[in-house]
This record gives C-alpha cells, sequence and structure tokens, in this order.
C-alpha cells in the first residue's frame, strides 16, 4: 500500500509540473494498456478447432470501425488472408464471416437447429414490424406468416398492379418533375415512387389515401430504428424506441378502421394483401389479429422499401451512363407491345406477360443486383455448435454468422470484369445448370441449393418471397421513365459511390440526375 500511494503522489507531482506531457504519457499508457489486453484475450480465446480470429487492438471494439468503413474491402481483405472462413470481433460480438459459394450454402441450409435469423435480427425489426410477426415468433409460425403473404402475391393480383405502378409513377412525374428538363434527386423520387406503388397494391387504397395524410410520417418513424446503432445498442434507451411505439399505436387505429370497414362489407374483392391476410388462416384454424396483420402489412412495406428503392435507383443511374442499353430496352418493349411507346402520360399499359418479356431491363435489374447488392451481409446467430462441412472448423454457440453473396457475386472467377455493370452478360444465361432442388418449408417449394455466386433473394427457408413482385414493379417504374424521359448522370458528380452507413447499401447522396422529357425542347416548361 505504501509503495502505491507513493506511486500516486509522484503521478501527482508530475501532472502539476508538466500536465500536457502528463495527459499525453497517460493517453498512451490507457492504450498501451488497451492493445496490451486486447493481445493477451486474444491469445487466451484462441482456438485452433475455430476460424482464425482477424487481429483487433482495442477490446471490446475489435474490428467494427474498419469493418463499418466498407464492410465489403474488409471482408476482401481478410478472405485473402484468412481463407473463406474467419471471424472479428464487432462491439464484443463474435462475427464468423463465410464466404464464396461454400460459405453462401453454409449459412442459408444450416439447421435451424443450430443456427437462427430470429436470434440474429428480432432486436433491430421488432420496434419496426412490431410484435407478433416476422422474426419476433418462432420459426414454425413465421414460415406459416409466409405462406399467407405467398398467397397475396400470386399472378392474379400482379395483374391487377401493373396498371396501378404505372399510373402511380405517371402522376408522381406531373406532379414532381414539371419542367421539360431539371436536374432530382433521384434516390429520394424513387424512394416516394416505391412506397407508393407498393402501398397502393399491397397495403390497398384505402391506406395509399392517408399516405400523405401522416401515413409515410409514421412509416419514417419506424424506418428510424432500422440502423445499425440499434443492432448494435438494442440496449439503450434511444428516443426513436419511444417515438416506435407511439406510430405503432397510431397506425394500429388507421389499420384497424380500414379492417373494420372491409368486414361491413365482405362481397367486395379487393386484390391486395391486405384481403389476402384478412383470410387466412394458421394451421390451427385462427385467423391473424388485426394488430398482426397491421404489423405484417409494415413489414411487407419496410422489408421492400429500401431494397427496391436502393436497386432501381443504381439501375437507372447505371442506364444513364449507357444509352446504347436504354435504346435496346425501348427497342424490345416497342416490339413486344406493337408500336411505338409515346412519350407522355397516355403511356400503354404493358399486361403481367409484357413486362415479363422485357429481357433486357430484366437483364440491367439482375446486373444491377449482382454488383450491387443492396444487403451487404446476411446474419444468423449460432445457438447451438455447427461444424463447418470439409473443414476441421466448429462455430460454438453465441457467434454470428455473417453471409456476403455480394463477394462471390463481384469475384473474376465466376464473371470477367466482374466490378462492370454489363447486362448483357444475362442475355440467354442457361439457368438449367444450377441446381433446381427445391424444399417445402412451410410456405411452398422454394430453391434450397444455396451454391450460387449470386444470391440477392437469399435461399432456403429464409427466401424472400417477394422476388417477382419487386421485378414486377422495379421493371414497370424503368418502363415508365425511360419511355416518358432521357437521362443522364450530374456532370460534376458522376456515378455515386456507396453509402455504407445503413443497413441497407444506398448511393452516396445527394444521387443528382438529370432528366429530360423526350420530345421536349430545352427548358420547355
Amino acid at each position: 500500500m505504501g509503495y502505491a500511494h507513493g506511486a500516486w503522489e509522484s503521478y501527482r507531482a508530475f501532472m502539476a509540473e508538466s500536465p500536457v506531457v502528463g495527459a499525453i504519457s497517460t493517453v498512451l499508457l490507457v492504450v498501451s494498456l488497451a492493445v496490451s489486453w486486447a493481445h493477451f484475450e486474444q491469445v487466451l480465446s484462441r482456438n485452433p478447432s475455430e476460424p482464425p480470429l482477424v487481429r483487433y487492438y482495442v477490446p471490446f471494439i475489435g474490428s467494427m470501425v474498419e469493418f463499418g468503413i466498407n464492410p465489403i474491402e474488409f471482408i476482401r481483405k481478410h478472405q485473402r488472408q484468412h481463407g473463406n472462413f474467419f471471424t472479428f470481433l464487432m462491439f464484443g460480438r463474435r462475427m464468423t464471416v463465410c464466404v464464396d459459394i461454400d460459405g453462401n450454402d453454409f449459412v442459408f441450409n444450416a439447421k435451424h437447429a443450430c443456427v437462427t435469423a430470429e436470434d440474429a435480427y428480432n432486436s433491430l425489426t421488432k420496434p419496426v414490424f412490431g410484435e407478433g410477426v416476422v422474426y419476433d415468433v418462432p420459426n414454425a409460425v413465421l414460415m406459416e406468416q409466409k405462406r399467407m403473404v405467398k398467397a397475396g402475391l400470386s399472378i392474379e393480383n400482379f395483374r391487377e398492379y401493373i396498371p396501378i405502378f404505372v399510373q402511380e409513377v405517371n402522376q408522381y412525374v406531373d406532379k414532381h418533375w414539371t419542367q421539360g428538363e431539371g436536374t432530382v434527386d433521384l434516390l429520394q423520387s424513387i424512394s416516394e415512387m416505391i412506397i407508393l406503388t407498393a402501398s397502393h397494391t399491397l397495403l390497398g387504397p384505402e391506406i395509399r389515401s392517408k399516405m400523405y395524410e401522416g401515413v409515410a410520417d409514421l412509416y419514417h418513424t419506424l424506418d428510424s430504428c432500422f440502423t445499425p446503432i440499434h443492432f448494435l445498442f438494442e440496449w439503450l434507451p434511444l428516443p426513436s424506441y419511444y417515438a416506435s411505439d407511439k406510430a405503432h399505436a397510431k397506425l394500429d387505429q388507421i389499420f384497424g378502421a380500414v379492417i373494420a370497414e372491409r368486414r361491413k362489407h365482405r362481397g367486395e374483392k379487393h386484390t391486395d394483401m391486405l384481403d389476402a391476410l384478412m383470410e387466412s388462416r394458421y394451421k390451427t384454424g385462427e385467423l391473424m389479429s388485426d394488430k398482426h396483420i397491421g404489423n405484417m402489412l409494415i413489414a411487407l412495406l419496410m422489408a421492400g422499401q429500401h431494397t427496391s428503392a436502393a436497386t432501381t435507383t443504381w439501375t437507372l443511374l447505371n442506364l444513364a451512363a449507357r444509352p446504347d442499353v436504354v435504346d435496346e430496352a425501348r427497342s424490345e418493349v416497342a416490339a413486344r407491345m406493337g408500336r411505338e411507346i409515346p412519350a407522355a402520360a397516355d403511356l400503354p399499359v404493358p399486361d403481367y406477360e409484357d413486362v415479363k418479356a422485357f429481357d433486357v431491363l430484366d437483364s440491367a435489374v439482375r446486373e444491377t443486383l449482382r454488383i450491387r447488392s443492396p444487403l451487404v451481409q446476411v446474419m444468423r446467430k449460432v445457438v447451438k455448435p455447427i461444424a463447418v462441412p470439409n473443414t476441421d472448423y466448429v462455430i460454438p454457440a453465441g457467434n454470428y454468422l455473417l453471409a456476403s453473396p455480394i463477394i462471390s457475386a463481384t469475384d473474376e472467377k465466376y464473371y470477367a470484369g466482374a466490378e462492370d455493370w454489363v447486362p448483357s452478360r444475362w442475355s440467354g444465361r442457361d439457368d438449367d445448370a444450377e441446381d433446381k432442388a427445391t424444399t417445402d418449408y412451410g410456405f411452398g417449394a422454394t430453391t434450397t441449393s444455396a451454391r450460387s455466386p449470386t444470391l440477392p433473394f437469399g435461399a432456403g427457408r429464409h427466401r424472400c418471397i417477394g422476388e417477382q413482385f419487386a421485378y414486377l414493379q422495379i421493371k414497370t417504374i424503368l418502363y415508365v421513365l425511360l419511355s416518358r424521359f432521357e437521362f443522364s448522370l450530374d456532370p460534376k458528380r458522376g456515378m455515386p459511390g456507396r453509402n455504407f452507413n445503413s443497413m441497407v447499401v444506398l448511393p452516396e447522396g445527394p444521387v443528382l440526375c438529370r432528366y429530360k422529357r423526350r420530345g421536349s425542347s430545352a427548358g420547355a416548361a
């Protein structure tokens, strides 16, 4: 005690005489101790049966900063050093990265008894979607909810959706893009088109009519909880959590009133998701509660909002840089519909078969999803130790698995010029060579194999069931916009970079893009 007291007194005297030098010395000492502890921690935790651990220098924080700045570069760097399976520390969580086709298949098809999506995502999604749906229920219930949603994504409904898509986009540009030419924040405009088209077709005309009466603001409030900070710090009393509770209460009232009104007019048929959920039953025969119907509608809108907005925006930006592909797309559309497409609001409305047959637009979207996937990582939480096939690795319970299909999707061994946007690479592609094995997890047969370099909609029990809706929505929006406008990149900014600060990778804003009405003279109103 005497020695410690003497050392402390000496330190205080030193600080009093040389405060600046003392402060710097203290900081260096703390950093040195932190680095030493981090090294000591890694030595203690090293286990040869687990994937190699990325070296870090700050305990608890680990590699969070480097990963957050650019997760794609981080994963590629350590894939070169450690192979397709490695682990890094991120704010106390051990993330085991699994890449290439072996890693993709391992994560997407891991046994549910060993890894779960619910434990990985519920803290992030519950404040946004609400209770009792998606990841806030046991997996078996989620599979039933996916079956109910899939019933509302029928071809019959799709046929009704396409005219609504055209109508909504026409109304939007006529209201907001009023000049003959100008510059717009493309991401903002596309995001608004996505939410208007999706709310009208999925949530129904009643909810769509209230979008400008506060509903859009309520969605924005919920969306503010869908950020990395809410995943990392779920225990913090963030103001956004309280705001989301209030938003849910108001949306419960709005949805409840619409549902009650529809029940009064049972004979009226609606081809939207609201009707499908009202009529669906669980295997027990129980109907979904009104509150859970509303929460499912919120989940549907939120789950596709950012991913579809990002994909549509990136596709249009790439098309703006490639007028030759735009010309090819317009020629194909005209040939398919048997007429030249007018550059005005009286566009002919394509039917379901037409939109499906817009192959150039289809290839453009697929190529965008390959090089600009809106999701860099897909996570699962390990709840029971699981062995990695064809390796000596065993991933311990408590780790998170992190798949990143964009790594293989932009790998030269699968695609020549892998970082280049080349939509023609999808023309005439032989998909028969792919593994077509399917499994029914409770919502209908879905592709089982994840041994593919490109998995924009996932695979296995958590494969996205909104894929066909997304393609129809995005391609129809592109059909209207390319028919009515010419687009070019903003000459000062060019092609934007990627913003990795949100859960969905968006273009760095503002995403400026120039438009000009086709057939109009410069500056015409």
